[in-house]
């Protein structure tokens, strides 16, 4: 069976945070990663807290909006922390906050704990004008934990419910430590669990463009990506521009063994 889509160039290009979020990443590096999201008129640069000023300097008169992380790649720090960079955040310019569940919390299944955090970072994130993004890291939890956090994120009233980092390394089969992100089953229940009003993003291993029109079926309205250049490039390639086109994607497996 064909698996087809409907889309346009702009449409996928403002489905498309381009992450900028690698520990390692210099001004530099974050400089050259924000001109591939303004010239790309992606939805958001993704940065950390601390570049938040650059990046708004360097997104300066463009439809690019800053998306800093806050509680970022772990979100172990205190509720009072995250709510302080949640807030700090949102004053410097950020317009999306992408923020970290407390997975020790969700996986010790405290959630009042959980939902109380959540609340208050909304709170304020609401509140300062921006929107908030809460990440599950869905590689350490079981469907369970993933349903129960989107009837949480639904109650709450939050603009997305996040799959991962893509830095939630678990041990694999294999000894190795890596992790899976945006699995297609985890992305399903994320669809069936969330109410209507909650968006969905998908982060962690959409990297090509088939990957991106497969989650897209799904109803995924965002992706995190670093391989941005790359996944617009095939677009053009395969005909897509400013004009709905109708394309055809190969899907993701889904027989991923887990979430």
């Amino acid at each position: 069976m064909a698996h087809k889509i409907t889309v346009t160039l702009p449409q996928l290009a403002k489905m498309i945070d381009h992450s900028l979020l690698h520990p390692t990443m210099t001004d530099a590096d974050i400089i050259a990663g924000l001109k591939i999201a303004r010239d790309n008129h992606v939805a958001t640069a993704c940065v950390k807290p601390y570049a938040i000023p650059l990046a708004k300097k360097e997104l300066a008169g463009s439809d690019v909006l800053v998306c800093p992380v806050i509680g970022f790649p772990n979100g172990n720090s205190a509720t009072e922390i995250k709510v302080l960079e949640a807030t700090a955040a949102a004053k410097a310019g950020g317009a999306e906050i992408d923020m970290v569940v407390n997975v020790g919390k969700v996986l010790g299944e405290d959630w009042d704990y959980v939902a109380e955090e959540i609340r208050q970072i909304n709170e304020v994130v609401v509140s300062n004008g921006a929107v908030l993004k809460v990440i599950f890291e869905n590689d350490y939890l079981r469907p369970e934990h993933i349903a129960r956090l989107c009837e949480i994120c639904t109650q709450i009233g939050v603009a997305f419910v996040k799959t991962s980092t893509g830095y939630g390394f678990v041990k694999q089969p294999d000894g190795a430590y890596n992790y899976r992100g945006a699995t297609v089953q985890a992305l399903k229940l994320m669809r069936e669990k969330s109410g209507e009003k909650v968006q969905i993003k998908a982060a962690g291993g959409v990297r090509t463009l088939d990957d991106l029109l497969h989650v897209m079926s799904l109803g995924v309205t965002r992706i995190g990506a670093t391989a941005t250049v790359a996944i617009l490039e095939d677009a053009r390639r395969r005909g897509i521009g400013n004009e709905p086109v109708e394309v055809e994607f190969k899907p993701m497996a889904e027989a991923f063994g887990g979430y």
